[in-house]
């Protein structure tokens, strides 16, 4: 028998995980938990890093293990503007040179640590890494100021992390996959948008609520759908505009997706989210308006992490023409991972693509149409 070439068979082509980690900021997570006048340790970039607070408030970041012996500064103690090692008391200062080691008569000229370069912004704190070792500059990407954050008339971040055990790209990929968005998350995406251009890529969609997938609770305001404006700014930070709009009000908040490398082969996820108070939500309220909202984007990330656990890596995406624009992605993404002098300009310059939903619509609304009516049939043979 002969095969055709109508035969030939899909292989998934794996690829490796790079082993190099991708230049940018990385946030690390709300400021003040660094701000307890102890060193905390971050396994990050492939080594460990130990952050601690300075007697002026500032947080500073070093390799965590002692250039002396090796011992690990996250486990040691504060000592005035120092870090010292639990080994040997060697005390390390914010900017990587030894401050002291007080059974000896002088400090090797040499006892330098790598610092890394830090920023607190927003209540939250980032570090730089670059793999070829260079300090950022005006052309790298910095990030936003962000609207609400530290504001009285938004509430505290609501804050969640978890450990991820595969690349970070896979996380990277949904910015441009908006089928998921209805197979995972019980989203109903009716516009979908993606644009990147220089180091930022966004994600621009519009939905409506799914009455199959979360029924609306009499007494209760019915929602009407959602607005998303969502951009990477750099390899790991998202900040997404998100509001929800309900029948008569909207709930105006900021969303935070943001994650940074542990190995090639896992990244720690953390995301945040305020909301905006109103003549709806104030004090207490828009507080537990961004606890429950919180709650329910972890449901969501939770489903994500459950296809990232069980997917396979994949660099030759077999895709339809509903899908979004991912080799695109992919390229805009690979600028990170090359010295700057290799990034190329079909790697930063403008691309958008506006994703034709007509098809994608009318099946998914078949579907939320046909669920509901089997839940209506399940409610009368059951009585309800």
């Amino acid at each position: 028998m002969t095969r055709t070439q109508s035969d030939e068979v899909r292989v998934i082509d794996a690829g490796v995980a790079p082993t190099r980690f991708a230049r940018g900021w990385h946030c690390l997570g709300l400021a003040k938990d660094f701000a307890d006048g102890t060193p905390h340790g971050i396994e990050a970039f492939g080594t460990k890093l130990v952050v601690f607070q300075d007697s002026e408030g500032a947080l500073n970041i070093l390799d965590s293990y002692c250039r002396h012996m090796g011992g690990d500064l996250s486990q040691g103690t504060v000592k005035g503007d120092s870090v010292a090692c639990p080994f040997h008391d060697w005390r390390w200062g914010g900017k990587g040179k030894c401050t002291s080691i007080p059974y000896a008569r002088r400090v090797p000229p040499l006892a330098r640590t790598r610092a890394w370069t830090t920023l607190e912004q927003d209540g939250l704190l980032y570090v730089w890494h670059d793999p070829e070792g260079n300090a950022p500059t005006d052309a790298d990407m910095y990030i936003p100021r962000i609207e609400g954050a530290l504001s009285d008339e938004w509430s505290d971040w609501v804050w969640y992390t978890t450990e991820v055990d595969t690349n970070c790209r896979e996380i990277v990929d949904n910015i441009v996959d908006m089928a998921h968005f209805f197979y995972v998350h019980y989203s109903f995406p009716t516009y979908f948008k993606n644009v990147f251009e220089g180091q930022v890529a966004s994600q621009f969609m519009r939905g409506q609520a799914r009455e199959d997938a979360r029924p609306h609770a009499a007494g209760t305001p019915k929602m009407l759908g959602s607005r998303s404006d969502a951009s990477y700014f750099g390899p790991s930070f998202m900040i997404d505009d998100l509001t929800y709009r309900y029948e008569g009000y909207d709930v105006e908040s900021v969303l935070i997706n943001c994650h940074y490398p542990v190995s090639p082969d896992k990244f720690v996820l953390m995301y945040g989210i305020i909301v905006k108070k109103s003549d709806k939500f104030t004090g207490d309220a828009a507080a537990e308006m961004a606890k429950n909202f919180g709650t329910f984007i972890a449901k969501g990330f939770e489903q994500d992490i459950a296809i990232w656990k069980n997917k396979t890596r994949i660099e030759n995406p077999l895709l339809c023409e509903e899908d979004g624009p991912v080799y695109q992605l992919r390229r805009w993404y690979e600028q990170f991972y090359v010295d700057v002098a290799d990034v190329t300009p079909d790697m930063v310059d403008r691309f958008e693509h506006e994703m034709d939903t007509t098809k994608a619509v009318a099946a998914w609304q078949k579907e939320v149409d046909q669920n509901l009516a089997e839940k209506a049939r399940e409610n009368a043979t059951a009585g309800v």
